[in-house]
């Protein structure tokens, strides 16, 4: 189409040769021309193409031929009336995708906790983890941990957080990537498991009785609207100020401070004051045998205590525990981590040990014989349905209503992880799995955070192929991991940028 003509010489017809065996090189798959890498397309070659133009006659001609099938208008008819997902779902899916497990943790905690409408996923998933232990100690038939006292603490320092990147970059333009990145999300709702580690250091844990949710911690849109608002007026200050002659460290840290202080009387008025890390609460009770008991600790000393005779779930064993993922971008066995991705100044960074599919799944069966929840985190709005609490690759008939296939060979897990097609979104907490007679996973218990009226009465069942393709995260206890994959913390880490998937928060 735009191709130049050129005369015959022996440059051109080397030049042309070299076209021919290229193509030869191309594998036709599903009617589309596929390269074996990006990095050796044929536009490299030199081929002058200028964009078309899509022609209205075209478009008509498509839908007359489209529309002449009777298949088609059936399908025309089902699938613009009905959400595509409804109607395509595949009903023996369903049907097989039982909660039948014979693998369970002896104590999975309760009652089902909802976020509602928040991110705080991992904050749910992370203390539905702590609490079993804490409810084992004190014989409790149900039990939350303050999810909103985390959240408190958690938007206050990754203010403080972004404002100390906002500083440090100030010398880089405006538009530059990493500051552009910055600027797109000061302070989401969502974390890791390394960033509730740094909260739960520092401020402890305090019973959801002596500080329960408010209205903002369960609709979290309004506060991040007004704190994002504010934040990024904040960079601009700063960074106008620290370009000035007068700027100086104290100027700086002054302003920094006055800031973050607007922001903590943000929070109060809308979350409620939060107890304070180090002053005692009296937290009463009834235990599940109707006995009246109270404790009298601070929050960082009830989260010092977390223990039970029962379980090896332990403060320091909760601090002990890794995170390991599945990222086939990269090779197994790699360190790596994400830069000026945290919420804590001078806190933990956040690490991954990247392994293969097979390791991360043997931990996790690891923990489950041992009786331990495993916090986890996956792409949870792909393959899975909401209200029965279906998460299944072959849960959606995409091919059969539209006659195309999603995630074929060429959108595999890292291609859906280079192209945005894919990150973790949520966490979730792992407490069964079903193992078959050959010791292969086939299907895997969920604890949501999304209340009792969706799932099983808030579980969810997952398949094994859904956790291979939509899993990215679990964390462990090291000592279910061989030495090779401990020894990967050794090791000196692969720094992804920001804006990398893996730096999304769940």
């Amino acid at each position: 189409m735009g191709a130049q003509q050129s005369k015959s010489s022996p440059e051109a017809a080397a030049h042309e040769k070299a076209i021919l065996d290229r193509l030869q090189s191309l594998k036709v798959e599903d009617d589309f021309v596929h390269v074996s890498s990006e990095k050796e397309a044929l536009f490299n070659g030199g081929i002058n193409r200028q964009p078309e133009k899509l022609a209205v006659e075209i478009t008509q001609d498509w839908q007359s031929k489209l529309l002449e099938d009777p298949k088609n208008r059936l399908a025309l008819s089902a699938l613009s009336s009905a959400n595509p997902r409804d109607v395509l779902t595949n009903r023996s899916t369903k049907i097989a995708d039982q909660h039948v497990f014979n693998v369970r943790i002896p104590f999975e905690g309760a009652p089902i906790t909802n976020q509602r409408s928040s991110g705080r996923c991992w904050l749910f998933a992370s203390t539905n983890v702590f609490r079993i232990a804490i409810m084992k100690k004190y014989n409790l038939e149900s039990f939350e941990l303050s999810q909103a006292y985390l959240f408190f603490w958690d938007k206050l320092e990754k203010s403080n957080f972004f404002l100390e990147n906002i500083i440090e970059t100030a010398d880089q333009p405006l538009d530059e990537r990493l500051v552009q990145r910055l600027l797109a999300d000061p302070v989401s709702d969502g974390g890791q498991w390394d960033m509730v580690y740094n909260l739960v250091e520092k401020y402890g844990l305090v019973p959801q009785a002596l500080y329960p949710d408010s209205w903002n911690a369960m609709s979290s849109s309004t506060i991040n609207y007004i704190i994002v608002a504010k934040l990024r007026e904040y960079a601009v200050v700063l960074r106008d100020l620290a370009r000035t002659s007068a700027a100086t460290t104290t100027t700086l840290s002054a302003t920094k401070d006055k800031m973050v202080r607007e922001i903590h009387l943000i929070l109060t008025l809308t979350l409620g004051p939060p107890p304070s890390p180090s002053a005692d609460f009296e937290w009463n009770f009834a235990d599940k045998d109707g006995r009246a008991r109270a404790v009298v600790a601070t929050p960082l000393r009830f989260a010092s205590d977390i223990s039970s005779p029962d379980f090896r779930i332990t403060s320091s064993a909760i601090a002990a525990m890794v995170s390991v993922v599945h990222d086939p971008r990269h090779a197994p066995l790699t360190r790596l981590t994400v830069d000026r991705l945290g919420n804590v100044v001078g806190g933990r960074g956040i690490t991954y040990i990247n392994v293969d599919m097979d390791t991360l799944k043997q931990a996790c069966v690891a923990m489950l014989r041992a009786g331990l929840p495993v916090f986890f985190g996956s792409d949870v709005g792909k393959y899975s349905e909401r209200r029965q609490g279906v998460m299944d690759v072959e849960l959606f008939d995409f091919e059969l209503g539209f006659n195309v296939r999603l995630y074929g060979k060429t959108l595999d897990k890292a291609a859906r992880l280079r192209v945005g097609e894919s990150a973790m979104t949520h966490a979730m907490v792992l407490t069964a799995v079903h193992v078959d007679a050959e010791g292969r996973t086939v299907r895997w218990r969920v604890q949501n955070s999304w209340g009792t009226d969706v799932g099983e009465k808030g579980w969810f069942v997952m398949s094994d192929a859904w956790m291979d393709q939509f899993v990215y995260q679990a964390v462990v206890d090291p000592r279910f991991l061989a030495r090779k994959v401990r020894d990967v913390l050794t090791k000196e880490p692969i720094v992804l940028p920001l804006w990398d998937p893996m730096g999304s928060l769940a």
